[in-house]
This record gives structure tokens, sequence and C-alpha cells, in this order.
């Protein structure tokens, strides 16, 4: 398998996840308060990474031969994007518990649209049309996909999924800005991500706390569900992917995310699938894999592009080979 397929496999996995991720949230936010279902996630997530980095892993860089402790770049990166990650699933999951896992899973997706608009690594001069026109098709299809399971006027929580959007939008971008090139770990990132989300919660879920001594074995399953799959995996999967991608590619494949949620609804949460979310499921994939295409091509083509050519007034030797800038 290529680096590029291997890379677009693992975001279609965490986008899988991610789509599950919301009924599990939904369940997790019947038992317990929202801001204490987020602390026990992002606590039980730091635990679970903490203790990854300190687990020997024989000779690999960052392990026994290199150094534990987190460098000044994985801080600087770290602790911004662990305040983006917090507020994204602080909304998303005030949302969520506020409309259906459906609804929320749909509306998600939107971040394929706005990501382009905020960033711009790799793309000099903006992205082509087609690759507007490609999400496009992803909007109609989210249209058809919110039809087909009866979709209503917007409520509090749909509009708390349309904010969650924005800032996921505004994350993933910010992923890239601040690991594209350098030498970060996305373990020891994920790492700083999760303790930061531990401390941002841990004062206002404090009162809650004792809620959990209470909590059943089905809520704690999700929470776990939540804090290793949700967060832990998908955290270090997304930014070893978008290290090796870009923003706006990686959210066309993570905007696949509606369909598996739609999986999920229909395998688990009895959700019924008519032929309207049949055909917005395919507008779905044609729109993410033509966006996907055209994304690469424009990446591809634009260090060629950027490239300087000697002219009559150019002062170096004639010798001197073109420079990129």
């Amino acid at each position: 398998m290529s680096d590029a397929r291997r890379t677009d496999a693992v975001l279609l996995l965490v986008a899988l996840v991610w789509g599950s991720s919301y009924l599990s949230a939904q369940t997790a936010t019947a038992a317990l308060p929202v801001l204490l279902v987020l602390l026990a996630r992002y606590g039980l997530s730091a635990l679970i990474c903490l203790g990854l980095v300190a687990a020997p892993s024989g000779t690999r860089s960052g392990t026994r031969h290199g150094p534990r402790r987190w460098t000044r770049e994985e801080l600087r990166a770290g602790v911004p994007l662990g305040v983006t990650q917090a507020a994204v699933l602080v909304v998303e999951t005030y949302g969520v518990a506020h409309t259906t896992a459906a609804n929320a899973g749909l509306i998600i997706s939107l971040t394929i649209v706005l990501t382009p608009f905020l960033d711009r690594t790799g793309h000099p001069g903006g992205l082509p049309p087609a690759f507007y026109a490609a999400a496009g098709v992803c909007v109609l299809a989210v249209g058809v996909l919110m039809s087909g399971n009866g979709f209503h006027a917007p409520r509090l929580g749909d509009l708390l999924m349309l904010g969650a959007a924005v800032v996921r939008a505004a994350h993933m971008a910010l992923v890239g800005r601040l690991t594209a090139g350098r030498a970060i770990r996305p373990l020891h990132l994920t790492t700083v991500q999760t303790l930061v989300g531990s401390a941002l919660f841990l004062i206002p879920a404090a009162h809650e706390l004792p809620a959990l001594a209470r909590t059943d074995v089905a809520t704690w399953a999700q929470l776990l569900y939540l804090a290793l799959f949700c967060s832990v995996f998908a955290f270090l999967a997304q930014t070893w992917a978008v290290q090796r991608t870009s923003a706006s590619r990686a959210s066309l494949l993570l905007g696949t995310e509606p369909i598996w949620a739609a999986a999920v609804g229909i395998a688990l949460g009895g959700e019924h699938f008519t032929p309207l979310s049949g055909l917005g499921a395919v507008l779905m994939i044609v729109g993410t894999y033509w966006g996907q295409a055209v994304e690469r091509a424009h990446r591809a083509a634009a260090p060629r592009k950027t490239e300087v050519r000697p002219t009559e007034k150019d002062t170096r030797s004639p010798t001197t080979t073109p420079t990129t800038v």
C-alpha cells in the first residue's frame, strides 16, 4: 500500500470512529453532565497517553535512545491545539446533547467546506474552482441526508453543531500550520492536548466528580470508548495523517463522518435508511473523492508553479540553477 493510500485509510478510520462517537456521547450525556463527561474523557485519555509515553519501546526515537520529555516545538503546538480541540469537543458535546446523533454527524461535516477558506498551506493563490464544486456536492449530500432522516427547523443543538463545524475547521487548519515540516511526535503532541483539556475542564466539573462513583458499567464503557478510540487514537491518527497530507485533503476524508454516523445509527440506534439517505451517501462519496483528487493534483503542481526562471535582467551567473520560492 502506498503512503498516500495508507494516509487516506487512516483518515477514513478516524472518520468511522468519530461517526460512532455521537451516539456514545449522547448516551453518556444522558447519564452524566456534559462537562463531567468531557473531564472523564480527557482525564482517561491523558492517563493512557502518559502511560504510552513512559512505556519502553525498544530503540525508537523518543523512547529508550531518544528524549522522552517534550520538545519546545511540541509544547508550542500542543498547548494551542489542546485549547482548540477542547473548544471543538465542548461545543460538539453540548450540541449532540440537544439534537439527534444523526443531525450532529451531518452538520459537523460542513467542516469540509469551511476548512479550505482557512487553510492556505500548499495552496498559493487558493484552491481551484473544481475543489469548491466538489465541496458543493458534499454540501448537497448533507442536505439530502438531512432530508432523508427527517431534518427539521434548526434548534439549539443544530446551531451548536454549526458552531462546532466552524471551530473544527479552524482547528484543522491550525494543526496543519503548527505541525507541517516540524519534528513533532504525534504521541507527545496528543499527550499535551489531553493534559490541556483535562486542566480546562477540571475546575468547572470538579463539583460533579462524586457522580462518577455512581455511574453504571454501561456508561463507563461509553466513556472508555470515547477516551481510547475517539480521543487517543483519533487525535494521534489525525496528527500523523495531517503531517503527511494537507488540512484540506484531511477534512474531505473526515467529511465521510456522517456516512459512518448514519451506519451506526441504523445498526445500533434503530434508525431507518431511506432512498434519500442512500442518494446522500453516494453524493458524499463522489464529492469527497473528487475533491481529494483535485486537491492532491493542485498541491503536487504548486512547487512547479513557484519555480523562478532566469531572465535577461537576472544578474546571476548563466549556470546558476533556478531556485524555488
